[in-house]
């Protein structure tokens, strides 16, 4: 209850600077349930401030981050492409959806499907790879985006202080720092 009265001045703010493609952040983190699985984060933005925006537990447990990455992703494909028709249907001309990982393997395998594996990823099951078809349609681009810049961290793993601060504000659309008339309550 603290955080919730320390927070009532932070408001979402949604801005749209780009109906042409969503942009999606997902991340997943590697066992850390006491069950060794692993969870999974995504957020879409059209421009600031998450429009979407969840945390799931994994319901497989994997082998690498690599896998949970690619796990991740493939949790998320449901809402990601309900999102893009759902925008679509509305009359827009959105071409794609963008989704943004800080896991290069996992990059490589979703875009090259089966092609990309090697010995330390054959084990991983082919339903994996739907991302690669959604992909070569084009409904799905692939892009890399530094660890440092995955806000959405924030929906995987506890943070705390200013990264903390940093990835909300990214979710939330509002200011990182706190007004200096607030700053002194306890977050």
């Amino acid at each position: 209850l603290k955080y919730l009265k320390g927070t009532l001045y932070l408001k979402l703010r949604i801005t749209v600077d780009n109906l042409s493609s969503s942009q999606w952040s997902i991340d997943a983190s590697h066992g850390v349930h006491w069950d060794c699985k692993g969870q999974t984060g995504a957020g879409m933005t059209l421009g600031k401030g998450a429009v979407v925006s969840f945390s799931r537990k994994q319901k497989v447990n994997t082998r690498s981050s690599t896998e949970s990455e690619l796990v991740g992703v493939d949790d998320a494909m449901p809402t990601v492409l309900w999102c893009l028709y759902f925008i679509q249907e509305q009359g827009y001309e959105m071409t794609h959806a963008t989704i943004y990982q800080d896991n290069q393997s996992a990059i490589l395998l979703e875009r090259n499907g089966k092609m990309s594996s090697r010995k330390g990823t054959k084990h991983i099951k082919m339903k994996y790879y739907f991302i690669t078809d959604r992909i070569q349609d084009g409904e799905v681009k692939v892009e890399h985006k530094s660890t440092n810049d995955m806000w959405i961290d924030v929906n995987t793993k506890p943070k705390q202080g200013r990264p903390y601060r940093v990835d909300r504000g990214e979710m939330m659309g509002c200011p990182v720092d706190l007004p200096s008339s607030i700053s002194s309550m306890p977050l």
